[in-house]
């Protein structure tokens, strides 16, 4: 199987099942395509992307004690991951040149997002709402329109959206254990560990691609459009030491905490 047919897969299909098919084991990459960019990705009726605002919202830590409300919060995340995953796929379309080494390793994070949507939809499930039950918004797939090459993919995916992650999922990793859900803090702890190396990628990746005579800041910073920005990147507990792990210099970790918009 081609890493293109398998971006295919995922895009191009309207079941939720055949999106989270794990990939052949011996993918190959011989054949990448002409470049292709998706406007928007398939999927079944019920998980179609809602007009603005018509998704739920975050519930608040305090909800987190009501079941409902913590299916709700799992619904939403099951979404984001699923976004992942499908503008994941969307840039190895929309990239074919991208160096064949970045688009091999684009695959395993496919497979954790794959992965993360199942446990975020089985969890919701298992607190009364099945995945599709709700309007789900397009935030993420929205703002990778705005990508226009391999290294601007990098800095918005994997260096904002998932760098946030890094303090995201512990955050909520500590409110289901306050709220005494044990496996949904367990769920988010799996997480975080996955997200420190899908940063990582990206931080590697950016060292490789960027000008020589670019600093890493300056050439991560150059490549997001706005809304995206090192504010976006963090949340509000600020996760040192998983950036570290993930290969960022104290330098770079320094500037996205001190950032100001």
């Amino acid at each position: 199987m081609e890493i293109r047919e398998f971006a295919e897969r995922v895009l191009f299909s309207d079941r939720i099942e055949e999106k989270l098919i794990l990939p052949d084991s011996n993918l190959t990459d011989n054949d990448p395509g002409s470049a292709q960019r998706v406007i928007e990705p398939d999927r079944p009726d019920n998980l179609l992307f809602a007009p603005p605002k018509a998704a739920p919202s975050m519930p608040k830590p305090a909800g987190f004690l009501q079941d409902r409300r913590k299916a709700v919060a799992h619904h939403i995340m099951a979404n984001h991951e699923l976004q992942a995953l499908e503008v994941m796929a969307w840039a190895l379309l929309a990239f074919p040149n991208a160096p064949p080494e970045l688009r091999a390793g684009m695959v395993p994070i496919m497979i954790d997002e794959q992965r993360h949507t199942r446990m975020h939809a089985e969890r919701a499930a298992k607190l009364g709402v099945e995945f599709g039950d709700l309007p789900v918004n397009c935030y993420i797939w929205k703002k990778a329109m705005s990508f226009e090459n391999i290294l601007q993919y990098l800095c918005g995916l994997a260096l904002v959206f998932e760098g946030a992650n890094l303090d995201l999922a512990p955050e909520f990793a500590e409110q289901f254990e306050q709220a005494g859900d044990k496996r949904s803090a367990a769920l988010m702890r799996v997480i975080y560990r996955d997200e420190i190396g899908h940063v990582g990628f990206g931080v590697e990746w950016l060292r490789k691609l960027k000008p020589k005579d670019q600093s890493e800041w300056e050439a991560w910073t150059e490549n997001l459009h706005w809304p995206l920005r090192p504010s976006k990147a963090r949340s509000e507990t600020f996760q040192r030491e998983a950036r570290k792990e993930a290969g960022m210099t104290d330098e770079f970790i320094d500037k996205i905490e001190n950032y100001t918009d």
